[in-house]
């Protein structure tokens, strides 16, 4: 159950980390396209930084801690 556990939230954390590179690439196209005066989504990315893209970064930082912490635990149990 708990490595079944682990690879699931691996699992998230692999997706979540690709949203937050689309999330970033889209920023930095958006930001240079404005500069140019195009419209490239950038308004809707800053509309979309506090419900989506932030809480992506939590969670992929929760989720990495939450890893780090089973895989601590199941060594430390390997050696016991």
């Amino acid at each position: 159950m708990g490595q079944r556990l682990l690879n699931g939230i691996n699992t998230l954390l692999v997706i979540d980390i690709f949203l937050i590179f689309a999330a970033f690439a889209w920023f930095a196209i958006a930001a240079v396209g404005q500069s140019f005066g195009w419209s490239l989504g950038l308004d809707l990315w800053h509309r979309l930084w506090t419900p989506v893209f932030n809480p992506a970064i939590g969670i992929f930082f929760l989720g990495c801690l939450i890893s780090w912490l089973g895989d601590r635990v199941r060594s430390w149990r390997a050696k016991s």
